[in-house]
C-alpha cells in the first residue's frame, strides 16, 4: 500500500484497547518472525520528559558509531516523525511499507487489521522496519504505563523512567503509587535500570522490582538530591548557566558512572538538563563503558526537540511546547521565567486542551508567568470546548480570556496583541503540532 493507504488502515484501526494486554502485539510481532529480537533495545517511560529523553540516547549512541533508531509518539504533524533512523523522520514509502508489513502480519492472525489498536499497529511496524534496516539499538518510548504497553513486547536492555505523576489515571490508578506499580513493570530480568529524579518520591517501588529481579539500579540527581541508591550507582549533573532568552543555551556537567562530563552545552530549557544526565547514564548502559565526551558534546549540540519549547520565531518569540498535565505546565512554566527574566515583559498564552486532562491544574501553573491568555481548541474530537476551557481559566486566574475557537484566527490574534512580548503555545502537542504546521505553512 501507498503512504495514503497505509494512514487510512491506521486510522481504521481501534484507537485504545478493550482489554489489558500484550497478547495483540504478541500475535503480530510473532507473525512477523520475532524483529524485537534482531537488535537491542532502550525502553523508555514516565510521565514526562520520555521523549525528549528517548531521543536523547539514541543520539549519544549514534554518535558512538552505532546504527540507531528512535520511536515516539504522538507525531506533531506528520505520522512518519514516529520513527526515526539516525535522528530523522522516516521517509513516506519506509513508513507505508512498514504498516503494510504489519497489516499482513494482522490478516496471517485471521482477524485483520481492524481487530488491533493504532498503536499495536505502529509498534509492530517500527519493529519491522527497524529490523529491516539493520539497526543497532532501537530507542523506544512506552506509549502509556509500561504494563501493557505495546513496546513491552521487547526485552530491554535498558529499562529508563524518567518520573511519574498523575496522568491517564483512567487507565493506569488514581494515585502516583500506583502508576509508578505500572511503570515499573518495564523493569525485566537482565536489564540495566536508570531512575530519572523525578521517580524519586515513589523510588521505593521500582528498587523493590529490580531487587525482585537482582538488578542494581542507577539513579539521576542533581549535585544537592538525597540519592536513594549508593553513591557508587548515582549519575549527578550540575546546572552551569541557564538560557535567559527563547532558544538560548544550557550549559551544564554530568558525572557518570563510567566518567564526569564536562562543558556540556545544548539549546535548551533548564528542564533538559535532567534529561541529558539519564540519558547519559542510559547511554553508559547500553555501552557498558563511558562515552566518548567529544562525541557527546556534538551530538547534545545538535539536538533539537521537535514541540518541547520549540521556538518557531525569535521576533517577536513565538514558542510551543505540548505540555499536557499540571506537572509539564510547572516545568514550562520555570522554563518561562528564564526565558523571559523581566516581569513587566512576560509573553501571552495560546492555550488548548484535551477534555481528559487537568486543565485547571495546567492553567494554575501557567497563570503566574504569563500575562494573559488566549484559549483555543485543536482539531482533534478529544479537544476540550474553547469556552469550557475559558470558565476554567476564569476561575483559575479571576479573568475571562480572550476566546478564539478557531486555531489559526486564535494565532494571529494572540500574536497581534502580544506584539513585541511574544506567545506560548500549550496544552497539548495536538496544539503545538497544529500551530506549528500552520506557523510552517
Amino acid at each position: 500500500m501507498d503512504y495514503a493507504a497505509a494512514i487510512g488502515a491506521l486510522e481504521a484501526a481501534l484507537k485504545f484497547g478493550i482489554d489489558p494486554s500484550l497478547d495483540g502485539i504478541r500475535a503480530l510481532t510473532e507473525a512477523m518472525g520475532r524483529p524485537q529480537d534482531a537488535f537491542a533495545s532502550v525502553q523508555v517511560t514516565g510521565t514526562n520528559g520520555k521523549s525528549s529523553t528517548t531521543r536523547l540516547v539514541a543520539a549519544l549512541l549514534a554518535a558512538e558509531g552505532l546504527v540507531t533508531a528512535a520511536y515516539t509518539s504522538p507525531h506533531l504533524e506528520s505520522y512518519t516523525e514516529r520513527i526515526e533512523l539516525g535522528g530523522l523522520p522516516v521517509g513516506e514509502a519506509d513508513f507505508a511499507a512498514a504498516i503494510t508489513a504489519a497489516v499482513g502480519a494482522a490478516g496471517a492472525v485471521g482477524d485483520g487489521a481492524h481487530a488491533f489498536t493504532e498503536f499495536e499497529l505502529l509498534t509492530a511496524a517500527a519493529l519491522w522496519l527497524v529490523r529491516e534496516r539493520g539497526v543497532d539499538v532501537a530507542c523506544l518510548e512506552v506509549g502509556m504505563g509500561g504494563r501493557w504497553d505495546s513496546t513491552s513486547v521487547v526485552d530491554p536492555a535498558v529499562a529508563v523512567v524518567t518520573g511519574v505523576g498523575l496522568d491517564h489515571t483512567e487507565r493506569l490508578g488514581s494515585t502516583v503509587e500506583a502508576i509508578a506499580a505500572d511503570k515499573a513493570r518495564i523493569i525485566k530480568a537482565g536489564a540495566s535500570v536508570v531512575l530519572g529524579p523525578g521517580t524519586a518520591p515513589v523510588a521505593g517501588i521500582f528498587l523493590e522490582r529490580a531487587t525482585g529481579l537482582a538488578l542494581h539500579p542507577r539513579f539521576v540527581a542533581d549535585e544537592r538530591s538525597v540519592s536513594p541508591v549508593d553513591e557508587a550507582l548515582t549519575v549527578r549533573f550540575t546546572v552551569r548557566s541557564r538560557p535567559d532568552r527563547p532558544g538560548g543555551v544550557l550549559a551544564l556537567d554530568v558525572c557518570g558512572i563510567h566518567a564526569t562530563y564536562a562543558g556540556l552545552e545544548i539549546g535548551a530549557p533548564v528542564y533538559q538538563a535532567s534529561n541529558v544526565a539519564v540519558a547519559i547514564a542510559a547511554a553508559e548502559c547500553a555501552l557498558g563503558r563511558a562515552l566518548d565526551a567529544d562525541a557527546a558534546r556534538g551530538a547534545l549540540a545538535r539536538m533539537t526537540f521537535p514541540g518541547r519549547f520549540e521556538v518557531l520565531a525569535s521576533d517577536p518569540p513565538l514558542v510551543i511546547d505540548g505540555a499536557h498535565n499540571p506537572q509539564a505546565a510547572a516545568v514550562l512554566a520555570g522554563a518561562v521565567l528564564d526565558a523571559w527574566p523581566d516581569p513587566r515583559d512576560r509573553p501571552l498564552c495560546l492555550l488548548g486542551v484535551l477534555q481528559d486532562k487537568d486543565a485547571a491544574g495546567i492553567v494554575a501553573a501557567l497563570d503566574p508567568v504569563f500575562d494573559g491568555f488566549v484559549v483555543t481548541q485543536p482539531d482533534s474530537p478529544r479537544a476540550r470546548d474553547a469556552g469550557d476551557l475559558a470558565a476554567i481559566v476564569e476561575y483559575a486566574t479571576g479573568s475571562w480570556p480572550e476566546i478564539r475557537p478557531d486555531l489559526a484566527d486564535a494565532l494571529a490574534h494572540a500574536r497581534t496583541h502580544a506584539g513585541p512580548r511574544g506567545v506560548v503555545v500549550t496544552g497539548s502537542l495536538y496544539t503545538a503540532g497544529q500551530v506549528r504546521s500552520l506557523f510552517r505553512g
